[in-house]
C-alpha cells in the first residue's frame, strides 16, 4: 500500500492502533498456568470490541485471532491447550483489518522470573527493530533496514532469522514489497516510495538463523535451537523519516 491521501492515511493509523493495543493488553494479560487459547480470547475480543477482523483468519484461515509462540517456537503458534510457564519466552503477532485496511504488530515477552540472557535478549529485539526503523525514509534504500539491523546484531554478538522477511502491508496482510530482508542483503536494490507502507520486524537471537516447519502445518522453529525473539511494527516512509502507525493509543 502507498498513502494518496489523508483520509487512507487516517484509517490506517486507526487499525495500526487498534493493533497495538491489543497486542500491550494481551501482554499485559499473560499469567503463568493460563493457555495459549485463553491469550488469544483476549486479543480476539478486543479486535472484535474494536470493529476489527482478525488478519490470519481473515487472510489465510489460520486456527486463531492472533499467532502465540512460545521458545522453541519462533513465529505462528497455534494459540491452543498450551499452559504458559514461569521462565517462557512468548512472542505474540497481531494483525487485523479494519475498513478494508490492515496493520501488523508483534513483540516478545519473557515471563517473570526470566533469565537474565532472556531479558537481555528482549531489551536488544526491541533496539535491533528501532535500529532498522531509524533507516525508514522516502527516496532511501530499502537495504538500508538490514544493513543497520544486520550491524546491530553484529555487535551485540547476536544472530539474524534470515528466511522470515518484512512485507509491505495495507490493502492486504502481504503485498508488495514482498521479502524485505532484516539482515544484510547486497541484492537488494529496491526504494522506499514516499508514503510506502511496509513492517520492519527482525527475528533477533541466541543462535539460530533459520526457522523451519514444526509438526503442524503452521508453527515455525528455530534451528539451530536457540531463544529468539521478534518485534514489529507497522511503518510509513515520510520525505522526513518514519511514520509508526502500530504504537499503543
Amino acid at each position: 500500500m502507498t498513502i494518496s491521501n489523508e483520509e487512507e492515511l487516517t484509517r490506517l493509523k486507526d487499525i495500526g492502533r487498534i493493533v497495538a493495543d491489543t497486542l500491550e493488553a494481551m501482554g499485559a494479560a499473560i499469567e503463568p498456568g493460563m493457555t495459549t487459547a485463553e491469550l488469544d480470547f483476549i486479543g480476539r475480543r478486543l479486535l472484535e470490541k474494536a470493529g476489527a477482523r482478525p488478519a490470519p483468519e481473515l487472510c489465510y484461515d489460520f486456527p486463531g485471532a492472533t499467532c502465540i509462540s512460545i521458545n522453541e517456537e519462533i513465529a505462528h503458534g497455534i494459540p491452543g491447550n498450551r499452559r504458559i510457564a514461569r521462565g517462557d519466552l512468548i512472542n505474540i503477532d497481531v494483525s487485523a483489518e479494519k475498513g478494508g485496511v490492515f496493520a501488523d504488530t508483534g513483540a516478545s515477552f519473557a515471563v517473570p522470573p526470566a533469565a537474565r540472557n532472556i531479558e537481555r535478549l528482549c531489551r536488544d529485539g526491541r533496539r535491533a527493530l528501532w535500529a532498522g526503523i531509524r533507516q525508514v525514509e522516502a527516496e532511501k534504500p530499502l537495504a538500508g533496514i538490514g544493513m543497520a539491523i544486520g550491524d546491530f546484531a553484529r555487535r551485540n554478538r547476536y544472530t539474524l532469522i534470515r528466511n522470515l522477511a518484512s512485507h509491505g502491508v495495507g490493502h492486504s496482510l502481504h503485498e508488495e514489497p514482498k521479502e524485505i530482508a532484516t539482515w544484510p542483503d547486497s541484492s537488494e536494490r529496491r526504494v522506499m516510495t514516499k508514503g510506502l507502507v511496509f513492517t520492519v520486524e527482525p527475528f533477533l537471537s541466541l543462535g539460530a538463523e533459520w526457522a523451519e516447519d514444526g509438526e503442524d502445518p503452521w508453527t515455525l522453529l528455530s534451528t539451530p535451537s536457540a531463544p529468539t525473539v521478534q518485534y514489529e511494527h507497522t511503518v510509513v516512509a515520510m520525505p522526513n523519516g518514519p511514520l509508526v502507525v502500530t504504537l499503543p493509543g
